[in-house]
């Protein structure tokens, strides 16, 4: 218990606001993952079924690997909207990558995490792992008690919500793991119900395929007719079921100044994304975490996005 308390003052001094731990093992929602992957709610990313096995245990990750040290990281931010140009012109890109590219930020601290660790008992194996490494995190997180998965399918923490970084250190060691806290979503709906394209087909049950976030970061196909409008302005990621859950609004806000927005990335003009060329597109998503966008697909978020703002405002020809 001493170790695995210490560790966690680790984890707090080294900028993460929720660290908890879990034991190694299968993963109970293991099962889930294969119906959702056998009805073909992932869509085009292939790779969740190419790494569905490595997913079902952490000890595919790590050999040997005994506990998980969870950790979470906060990024809401109180950034108020611009107001020098009509909204009707601006786009909407995630909250999430608004600051610096969080998957660099995350793994630099777990890895200092990392080498503490090995300071303290050499010998011991360990691993960081970010989002983008086949785990299943919010299961792990929530398992670690940093919070319950949600109706949204998002984890949440009753004092930060739902933006949430999460990243985890395997290890071979054994440590004392936390307890799992209990679902507070109760009869609340409000994610699912704002859902603009009817994602969730039921509660905990999210539909890849009419996402908003998968269509613009993921999906590199035309968008489907019948979801087009329903984007609206939205060119990279959707934020609608974190922002009317009530978790996340009563959440406090800009905890972190490493993560502050970059002004250029917070409700960017239609008309100045439309001038880049591949190149440009390239520097102006420098140091975020959009890197996963080509400028192919930038350019047909565009033009759906144009589509929509003009159907709002047909008298208006001014971009």
């Amino acid at each position: 218990m001493e170790r695995s308390a210490a560790l966690k003052d680790l984890a707090l001094a080294e900028g993460f606001d929720l660290v908890g731990i879990a034991a190694a093992g299968p993963s109970a929602t293991s099962v889930h993952l294969d119906a959702w992957l056998a009805a073909g709610r992932h869509g085009g990313m292939g790779y969740m079924a190419a790494s569905a096995d490595e997913r079902s245990d952490p000890r595919r990750l790590l050999e040997g690997c005994r506990s998980l040290i969870m950790v979470g990281m906060s990024y809401r931010s109180s950034l108020p909207d611009s107001t020098d140009h009509p909204a009707d012109r601006r786009v909407w890109v995630s909250r999430y990558a608004w600051g610096r590219d969080y998957h660099r930020l995350l793994k630099s601290r777990l890895l200092r995490l990392g080498r503490h660790l090995e300071r303290r008992h050499p010998g011991c194996a360990w691993r960081a792992v970010v989002d983008t490494a086949p785990l299943l995190e919010r299961e792990w997180a929530a398992r670690a008690g940093l919070g319950w998965i949600g109706k949204s399918t998002m984890l949440l923490n009753r004092r930060l919500g739902s933006e949430l970084f999460l990243g985890a250190l395997l290890t071979d060691l054994e440590l004392e793991p936390d307890r799992p806290v209990t679902d507070h979503c109760g009869r609340c709906t409000a994610c699912l119900d704002a859902c603009p394209t009817g994602a969730f087909r039921e509660p905990y049950v999210l539909d890849a395929r009419r996402c908003i976030s998968y269509l613009t970061i993921e999906h590199r196909d035309e968008i489907p007719r019948e979801l087009a409008p329903a984007m609206a302005d939205m060119i990279a990621g959707c934020d609608r079921c974190n922002e009317v859950c009530p978790w996340t609004r009563r959440a406090p806000a800009d905890l972190h100044p490493e993560l502050a927005p970059a002004a250029h990335r917070h409700r960017p003009l239609l008309a100045e994304l439309e001038t880049l060329d591949e190149e440009g597109w390239r520097s102006w998503r420098r140091g975020s975490p959009l890197g996963r966008i080509p400028f192919p697909q930038l350019r047909r978020s565009l033009a759906v996005a144009r589509a929509n703002l003009e159907q709002r405002r047909p008298s208006d020809s001014d971009p």
